[in-house]
């Protein structure tokens, strides 16, 4: 997985991240996006992160999974 340093995750646009609105979730590439499924479904069963969110994020990850191949 590339290193997303705190300058270039600055950088990226809301429209990178599985929840724009916070700006968490960072998807640049691939792997960043295969990571954010693991981590909300994680934050779900912990109780952190609602159903709805994890879908937005999930839904966003997939579109990044397929297209960048």
């Amino acid at each position: 997985m590339a290193t997303l340093t705190t300058r270039r995750r600055k950088a990226l646009p809301k429209s990178a991240f599985g929840l724009p609105g916070s700006r968490r979730y960072p998807m640049p590439d691939r792997t960043h996006a295969i990571a954010a499924k693991a981590r909300a479904t994680q934050q779900v069963k912990a109780g952190t992160l609602s159903k709805s969110s994890q879908a937005k994020i999930n839904a966003k990850a997939n579109s990044i999974i397929r297209r960048r191949k």
